[in-house]
């Protein structure tokens, strides 16, 4: 059984930075494809980032440029480094690991486990 652990979140004025971090137990990173998503109040839940079992990257276009994700597969540790955070970037960000081949509009449907997520709060 894998257990997720996000920590990171915090509140953050507009166009600072953030670095969040999702710590896995049960079984190694480098198995698993991981992805960021992210809820806001009212919202649907999106994703923001994922990575596959090679490294390669795939983002969100809102994010792009601004959020990178990585991971540490000697620590079992995901990353989502957030730069020039902006208010809209409000939400509840959760990690996951990913189970198929998938895109990243449609990883929530192949995500096994889910962190109980770490809430981000940008203010103007």
């Amino acid at each position: 059984h894998v257990q997720l652990v996000e920590s990171g979140g915090g509140s953050v004025q507009a166009g600072g930075s953030l670095r969040l971090s999702c710590t896995a137990s049960g079984a190694p990173y480098s198995t698993f494809a991981m992805a960021w998503f992210r809820q806001a109040a009212g919202k649907e839940r999106e994703g923001v980032a994922m990575v596959d079992t090679d490294g390669s990257t795939t983002y969100s276009d809102s994010m792009k440029g601004r959020f990178t994700i990585s991971k540490d597969n000697a620590k079992n540790t995901l990353y989502l480094q957030m730069d020039s955070l902006k208010p809209g970037d409000t939400a509840m960000y959760l990690c996951a690991t990913i189970s198929g081949p998938c895109s990243l509009a449609v990883a929530a449907l192949w995500a096994d486990y889910w962190g109980q997520g770490t809430q981000v709060t940008v203010s103007t």
